[in-house]
C-alpha cells in the first residue's frame, strides 16, 4: 500500500498534466499553475531536509573522525559564520557579510576555478591528440577556433574569426543539436518509465 499510493499519485498526476499540455484549457491551466506554486513549496521543505541531512553527514563525519573529517569541521564552521554574519549585519552593501563574500569567498571561488580550468587543460591535452581521423578534425577545429578568438588570428588572416563564427554556429550547433536531441529523448523515457511505475528507485524501491 506505501508503494502502490505513491505510485498511483504519480501516474494519475503525470497523464493528467501530459494531456494538459497537448489539449490545454482554462481549468487545466489553472490546475497547472496551482501545482506549480504546490512544486515551490514542496521546494523549500526539500532544501530543509537537504540542509538537515549535510549538516548530520559532516557532523557525523567529525564525530568518527573518519578521513577527511577536518574538512567537515572547515565546512560546519564557515557556513555559520557565514549565516551569522548574514543576520547580525544583514546583506546589503558594505555590511561585514558582503565584504567577507566579496573578499574572501569570491577569490577563493576564483582559485577553485583556476585549478578546475588546469584539469580542463589536461583532459584536452590528452582528448586532442591525433591518434584518429575524428580526433584529428577535433583537434584542428579546436585550434582554429581558438586562433579566431585571439588579436594574433585576425592578424594571421582576416576572415579566421568570421571561420572560427562559422564553425561554432554551424557545424557545433548540428552536433550540439543532435546531444540536445538525445538528451530529450532520455528525459522523455525516464519520464514515461517513471510515470508508468517501470522506473521505482525515486521511492527507494529496485
Amino acid at each position: 500500500m506505501k508503494k502502490n499510493i505513491p505510485l498511483g499519485i504519480v501516474f494519475v498526476l503525470g497523464v493528467a498534466f501530459i494531456i494538459q499540455f497537448f489539449i490545454p484549457s482554462r481549468p487545466s491551466q489553472i490546475a497547472f499553475n496551482t501545482m506549480i506554486e504546490w512544486d515551490l513549496i514542496l521546494f523549500v521543505f526539500a532544501s530543509v531536509i537537504a540542509v538537515d541531512s549535510l549538516v548530520r553527514h559532516h557532523i557525523l563525519k567529525i564525530s568518527r573522525k573518519t578521513k577527511g573529517w577536518g574538512y567537515s569541521l572547515v565546512y560546519l564552521g564557515a557556513a555559520l559564520f557565514m549565516i551569522l554574519a548574514a543576520v547580525f549585519s544583514g546583506t546589503r552593501e558594505g555590511s561585514f557579510y558582503m565584504k567577507v563574500f566579496n573578499y574572501a569567498l569570491a577569490p577563493m571561488q576564483a582559485t577553485m576555478f583556476a585549478i578546475l580550468a588546469f584539469y580542463m587543460a589536461s583532459a584536452s591535452y590528452r582528448a586532442f591528440r591525433a591518434k584518429s581521423t575524428e580526433a584529428t578534425m577535433l583537434l584542428i577545429s579546436a585550434f582554429i577556433v581558438m586562433l579566431g578568438l585571439i588579436p594574433q588570428g585576425a592578424a594571421i588572416w582576416s576572415g579566421l574569426p568570421k571561420f572560427s563564427e562559422w564553425l561554432m554556429l554551424i557545424p557545433n550547433m548540428a552536433a550540439k543539436r543532435g546531444i540536445t536531441f538525445g538528451i530529450g529523448l532520455g528525459i522523455t523515457a525516464t519520464s514515461l518509465k517513471i510515470i508508468l511505475g517501470i522506473e521505482r528507485n525515486w521511492m527507494g524501491g529496485h
